[in-house]
């Protein structure tokens, strides 16, 4: 099985025979998969589906769990018999916390060369042994007319050699092989695994030169990936997610965990018939003082990303499934500095129009799985 990081806005291929793929991504608290069907260069939505994974591991729905192969199995042959899945090709996703993502600095090199170089610097970054884990790298092109993000870091003090830099991705082999035992467990051909970060990418990022940061809301963590140019910048991972939402929301109106979670997932931050004035204001304020931890912490990386090179972030792109709540859009633009956009990942497909407003709502929590089908149709 191999991962890569490279062609991620590589187009899909056009002509030949029309062949069904998957993307399956397994989350913290759910499970998700997208088929498509390329006909005529087109990305045709034909299914689609998700599980949580909670009450497969005696917790309520919601919960971030750690399930056994098996149990994760199960899961997913749930899901896919719900779904109506028809094919077994797939793709599958890489937690962003099993892998390693670094942009490093080094000295211009040919190719075969950088065979060479690339895993021996990769001790460097990796904290353990190199035999232990599945290495792939991508040199970044550098800007017309400018010198590369290194060259522009406010170090007056620093001279750096002109040399090139290369994005490194390692994966734990540990971590392929219990993805592998899974995806065999359930019967599914598994072509490739690819970091979720990649995969998010190729769904909710354009083809701009400007840099965007994105935001992933997932469970049990906020994950941050700058992208510009089409290159993972930097990353930022947080240990605050829709979980501790739904837990600081239980504990400030006395509920448990699955009416929190309930009330969250259907209203959010607009207000419900269904409760007073003063009950509405403290589920608003019991749901921002968590997310505002989580908005702070992004300001502080757009902060950080612009004083360090120099460069205005303007975009941030919400996903992952807290970016589905109800009112998030309205909350995040007056808490960031920089125009805030909703991921949107099934408008790179073709759906029935009945659909468009179901799949723009649940859009975020796809992004991966569409990302990860439409690499599979790339090389199909």
């Amino acid at each position: 099985m191999a991962f890569s990081i490279g062609n991620i806005f590589k187009g899909l291929t056009g002509g030949g025979k029309e062949v069904s793929v998957l993307g399956v991504d397994i989350g913290a608290s759910s499970a998700k998969l997208v088929q498509l069907r390329a006909s005529r260069g087109i990305a045709v939505l034909e299914t689609y589906g998700e599980i949580a994974l909670g009450p497969y591991g005696g917790q309520p729905i919601g919960k971030a769990v750690k399930l056994t192969p098996e149990k994760t199995a199960e899961a997913l042959k749930d899901l896919i018999k719900e779904s109506n899945v028809t094919t077994a090709s797939v793709g599958v996703s890489i937690p962003f916390s099993s892998s390693l993502v670094s942009v490093i600095d080094l000295p211009p090199a040919d190719a075969e060369s950088l065979k060479r170089i690339v895993p021996i610097e990769a001790r460097k970054y990796i904290p353990v042994a190199i035999s232990e884990v599945s290495l792939d790298w991508f040199v970044i092109p550098k800007e017309e007319g400018t010198d590369s993000a290194f060259d522009q870091l406010q170090e007056k003090s620093v001279i750096r050699t002109k040399g090139q830099e290369v994005l490194l991705v390692a994966i734990h082999n540990a971590t392929l092989k219990n993805y592998q035992e899974i995806m065999e467990k359930v019967g599914l051909t598994s072509s490739f695994f690819e970091i979720e970060i990649f995969s998010a990418m190729r769904s909710c990022v354009g083809h701009g030169l400007a840099p965007v940061l994105i935001v992933d809301l997932g469970a049990s963590t906020t994950k941050m990936y700058m992208v510009e140019r089409g290159v993972v910048r930097m990353t930022h991972l947080l240990s605050v997610g829709g979980q501790q939402v739904t837990e600081t929301l239980g504990r400030s109106l006395d509920w448990d965990f699955e009416k929190a979670e309930r009330v969250k997932r259907e209203h959010g931050f607009i207000e419900s018939t269904a409760y007073g004035a003063d009950e509405n204001a403290r589920i608003h304020e019991a749901l921002l003082s968590t997310l505002s931890r989580v908005f702070s912490e992004v300001n502080r990386v757009l902060l950080s990303y612009g004083q360090r090179y120099n460069k205005n972030v303007s975009n941030v792109v919400l996903t992952g499934g807290g970016s589905s709540l109800p009112g998030i859009k309205d909350i995040a633009k007056t808490s960031l500095n920089a125009e805030v956009i909703i991921a949107d990942p099934f408008s790179h497909t073709e759906a029935p129009a009945f659909l468009g407003k179901v799949l723009s709502e649940i859009g975020p929590s796809f992004s991966v799985s569409v990302g990860l089908a439409l690499r599979k149709l790339k090389h199909n």
